[in-house]
């Protein structure tokens, strides 16, 4: 008796092309809105000018972040910190609420591949235009289409590395470094590699991103419940599937088995097999299959925007709505609320002025004439607001604590400030040892604007 076949099992199955079909209503009207405004504020917000200089600046080499009127330093990183936190319990609010659509809608990913795709579609053809385009051998035509894809997808690409690092070094100076050829390596490195990542992601990658790349997929199930919007396939009333000449006869549902919700999804899933992890929520299956039930006659909302629960008890809209408000959303809703309090509150009390105060540790504390004893400091002044200040000095502690040195100092806007100055008292003013005595600034033209600091007066034994 002969042995049988050994049996072949594939551990890796090559990328099968996926060609997404466009598609038209009121959820790819929406995609594209959003397209839009994220587009529009990423392309121009760096252009943008505040009092005299770039409206949005991370000046990693003046360690300086302008945000509009506020200007972090690297003592304030608590805030962009706190903003992250902020960004990310935003996402778990609307992921809980509405599942993946700021995947659908929103994510870079998403809106560059479906800008891509547009210039694609545009100079390639439709869907079955660009399928047969693939399957012809290379030709004159051919090749033209294609390197004219490749070429305004690069542009594309290099724009958007340009504004990127615009947001990192000032635009106006990237740009005349480009105009001359003055980049610098560092420029140089972040403008390529970010418009590699931009064309390779959105160009070839695509879904592959979202499928296998991307962590959020992998996670975003321990943040959904049975309450949760997703895309769903209203089986009940969808089944049995059948061809639109024969569901007469065989008393077929609304599904005519058209195929439009797989041709139109830009991950190649089909919706009708239930929630899949490669789902990003873009309702692009939604406007097809509606088009087709307006087409036939059918009521729309076999494909559609729901829940789990929802489907399974027969809610209505309205009695989805209800259920948005319900333990986990408050929990998120709350606690974000007090994160945005908190940093609020953190801003509005926060003091423009900083101050550290150094002693000249090369000299404990000195005798000079007429008995005095005398101590040297460093104030290290950081002027975080715009505009210039002059500060006056004041010292105490000591009953007979006095300056030496001029009792004000003026420091430009946005610039750090080391001023050296002397302080002297009467011997048998304070113990021998550390004496605490503190230092107050204060800027002359905003009183309100001022700082204290405590420091150590050494008087010798």
């Amino acid at each position: 008796m002969n042995d049988p076949a050994p049996q072949v099992i594939k551990m890796y199955a090559a990328r099968e092309e996926i060609y997404p079909r466009e598609t038209s209503g009121r959820y790819a009207r929406l995609r594209w809105l959003c397209l839009w405004l994220t587009q529009l504020a990423f392309y121009c917000t760096p252009w943008m000018q505040w009092n005299g200089r770039q409206a949005l600046l991370f000046d990693l080499a003046a360690r300086k972040f302008y945000i509009f009127g506020l200007v972090l330093w690297p003592q304030d990183f608590i805030y962009l910190a706190a903003l992250l936190i902020i960004c990310a319990y935003l996402l778990f609010l609307a992921t809980a609420v509405a599942g993946r659509v700021w995947c659908g809608f929103a994510c870079p990913q998403t809106v560059y591949t479906e800008i891509f795709l547009w210039i694609e579609r545009k100079i390639e053809g439709k869907r079955s235009a660009r399928m047969a385009l693939d399957r012809q051998p290379m030709s004159a035509a051919k090749f033209g289409k294609k390197s004219a894809k490749h070429l305004a997808w690069g542009a594309v690409a290099l724009w958007t590395g340009f504004t990127f690092v615009g947001y990192f070094t000032p635009i106006k100076l990237l740009g005349n470094e480009v105009l001359t050829l003055s980049f610098g390596p560092w420029e140089w490195f972040w403008v390529v590699f970010y418009s590699l990542a931009t064309y390779g992601n959105a160009g070839w990658l695509r879904e592959q991103v979202c499928k296998y790349m991307c962590p959020y997929a992998r996670f975003q199930s321990s943040m959904f419940d049975r309450d949760t919007l997703i895309i769903t396939y209203d089986g009940e009333r969808g089944e049995p599937r059948a061809p639109l000449n024969k569901r007469d006869v065989v008393n077929g549902g609304s599904c005519i088995d058209c195929s439009l919700c797989v041709q139109v999804c830009p991950t190649g899933i089909d919706i009708r097999k239930g929630l899949q992890y490669e789902c990003i929520g873009c309702a692009a299956c939604v406007d097809a299959c509606n088009g087709v039930m307006d087409k036939i006659g059918q009521p729309r909302g076999l494909i559609r925007y729901s829940t789990e629960r929802a489907l399974l008890m027969h809610y209505t809209p309205t009695e989805i709505r209800q259920r948005t408000l319900r333990p986990r959303v408050k929990i998120y809703a709350g606690i974000l609320a007090l994160i945005v309090a908190a940093v609020g509150i953190a801003l509005w009390l926060r003091t423009p002025l900083k101050l550290d105060v150094i002693r000249d540790r090369g000299a404990m504390g000195r005798e000079v004439e007429e008995g005095m004893i005398e101590n040297v400091y460093r104030l290290q002044i950081m002027n975080t607001t715009e505009q210039a200040h002059t500060y006056r000095i004041r010292v105490g502690g000591l009953p007979t604590l006095s300056q030496v040195t001029p009792e004000e100092v003026r420091v430009e806007g946005t610039e750090t400030k080391a001023y050296p100055i002397r302080l002297r008292t009467e011997h048998g003013a304070g113990q021998p040892g550390s004496n605490k005595i503190e230092i107050e600034l204060t800027a002359v033209d905003q009183p309100s604007l001022h700082v204290k600091e405590h420091a150590v007066f050494f008087v010798p034994r």
